[in-house]
């Protein structure tokens, strides 16, 4: 996914958005399928604009700006949407470590399999919180995406426990 488009599609679905406000709304949004920062947003803004897809609508203390979507951001957002066919994910650390399972010991296995499945009910707690605060009746931009991170959150959780009875009966 292109942080272009991410940041485009918060202006568009927000409206006029600070670079700070756009990072905080990452972290509580788009944060959960692709992680960008304030290193990385500032940057893009700038090339947006140069670009002129966005606009600075205002600029107030110490040099914060206000951007805004142009129509040929919307338009590029659109085009994207219809256009741009996804990539399967090219990196998952999960996949990695579950391929590199058979490197280890059973036990030492079950240890890190239980370590990657704390993590993800961690994950999964967080993700129907955000269910609870935007519900899926609410049309509100990310509610699919957020079904889609839960499914997949809770078939990996499906997977961690087979595969650690699995090595627990192997052992």
């Amino acid at each position: 996914m292109s942080l272009r488009i991410a940041l485009l599609g918060l202006l568009s679905s927000s409206g006029p958005a600070s670079g700070y406000d756009l990072t905080k709304k990452f972290e509580v949004s788009i944060n959960h399928v692709w992680q960008a920062g304030h290193s990385q947003i500032y940057p893009e803004l700038a090339k947006l604009a140069a670009d002129g897809l966005v606009t600075v609508e205002a600029e107030g203390a110490r040099g914060r700006k206000t951007y805004a979507v142009t129509p040929e951001g919307r338009a590029e957002v659109h085009r994207w949407m219809m256009e741009h066919v996804p990539a399967e994910p090219a990196r998952s650390e999960n996949a990695l470590q579950a391929f590199l399972l058979p490197l280890l010991d059973a036990p030492e296995a079950v240890a890190v399999l239980e370590r990657m499945s704390a993590v993800s009910r961690a994950r999964l707690g967080h993700l129907y919180e955000l269910k609870v605060a935007n519900p899926p009746a609410s049309g509100r931009l990310g509610v699919h995406a957020l079904e889609l991170g839960i499914m997949q959150t809770e078939s990996f959780l499906t997977w961690a426990t087979t595969t650690i009875d699995a090595l627990r009966h192997d052992a």
